[in-house]
């Protein structure tokens, strides 16, 4: 090799280089974006498959107008429940702010269940021995009023380019796999097309489980508290529905929060929102995620705790929420490039006719 050769791919080496280290750069600058449009590719998979039935089974029906009715039958729906909740947090809410005065009287008093708490505790003299700094914590606090407000208005700004996106995604769908496929042979057209639609049913699947399973959880925890009167039993059950969300964690967050409002009613409630979420837990990782989980997400404990916890280390709680689809995706991925390289045959891939029914097609 003379040394022309060689000044030329040293050369082509430090340009990858150069190229990869502007593309992370790229990547980290646009992360609020990447999280928007990796968010919206989720919501776009998950209701695929209801636009596609959509626009089978009516034949008249373009795309553009099923994309469109399911997406505003998915906004009434979010707006139902939305409302569902809103009316009894915002009674629990009014209620909490005019006991509010008579809670603070019992606290410094003693009397009742957080005020015998709090003197047992002795979180009056905590309070009153660091008084300089929880006024100084919550003066921090008013000053970032402004950065409040510029995280809600962005809040809501990605909240809009997330629906707009995951629209025109759906909208756009059947012309953009058609056009990356008609680069590939027939073939190999026909893999990627099954490897798709494995990681599209994998994320189908691990949303609507992981809500359903949120749901329950939520609605469980709210019946529990009503039944033994505690206090803002809707506000506390939606937390533990929304903390329920994160794997791994939020559960035991949910549940934390649950059992300590619980025994600041009484210590008999609190006993039972114990072992109600005990029980519960047991129930969910060994009855209700088996249940659903295993004919979409198949992977073992193991692999899911690898997943999450490194996908908290790199974006949070988002990564958290993105780690058991991405590492199913994964392996989807694998697995197939295992079966290719070793010969074995290949699944056969769903497909709809023209009369909307699904049926089976060998690949070639």
């Amino acid at each position: 090799m003379d040394n022309r050769t060689v000044a030329r791919y040293t050369m082509v080496v430090i340009g990858l280089v150069l190229a990869t280290l502007l593309l992370l750069l790229l990547a980290y600058e646009t992360r609020q974006v990447l999280t928007w449009i990796v968010i919206a590719v989720f919501f776009a998979v998950a209701l695929h498959p209801a636009v596609s039935w959509l626009d089978r089974k009516i034949g008249w029906m373009r795309r553009w107008l099923a994309t469109l009715v399911v997406y505003l039958v998915a906004v009434a729906v979010i707006g139902g429940l939305i409302a569902v909740f809103v009316v009894p947090l915002v009674r629990e809410g009014t209620q909490l702010a005019d006991q509010l005065p008579k809670i603070i009287a019992d606290v410094r008093a003693g009397r009742g269940p957080v005020g015998s708490l709090a003197e047992r505790f002795h979180v009056l003299d905590y309070a009153e021995s660091h008084a300089g700094q929880i006024r100084g914590y919550l003066s921090g606090l008013g000053a970032s009023t402004l950065t409040v407000l510029r995280g809600a208005a962005t809040g809501v700004a990605g909240a809009v380019t997330i629906f707009v996106l995951s629209y025109l995604m759906v909208l756009e769908a059947p012309k953009v796999v058609d056009g990356f496929l008609g680069l590939f042979s027939e073939r190999r057209a026909e893999r990627i097309r099954r490897v798709g639609h494995a990681c599209a049913r994998t994320i189908t699947g691990y949303i609507t489980g992981n809500l359903l399973i949120s749901l329950i959880c939520g609605l469980l925890t709210y019946a529990v508290l009503a039944i033994l009167g505690v206090p803002f039993a809707g506000l506390i059950a939606l937390f533990v529905g929304l903390a329920d969300l994160i794997p791994l964690v939020g559960a035991t967050l949910g549940a934390v929060v649950g059992v300590l409002a619980a025994f600041t009613d009484s210590v008999t409630a609190g006993v039972v929102v114990l072992v109600f979420f005990v029980i519960y837990q047991q129930l969910e990782n060994h009855l209700l995620q088996p249940l659903i989980f295993s004919r979409t997400v198949r992977l073992n404990p193991l692999t899911v705790l690898l997943a999450i916890l490194i996908g908290v280390e790199l974006t949070g709680i988002l990564g958290a929420l993105l780690a058991i689809p991405v590492a199913g995706i994964i392996q989807i991925i694998a697995r197939d490039i295992w079966d290719s390289r070793h010969g074995r045959p290949e699944p056969a891939l769903p497909m709809s006719d023209s009369s909307g029914s699904e049926t089976i097609r060998d690949t070639p």
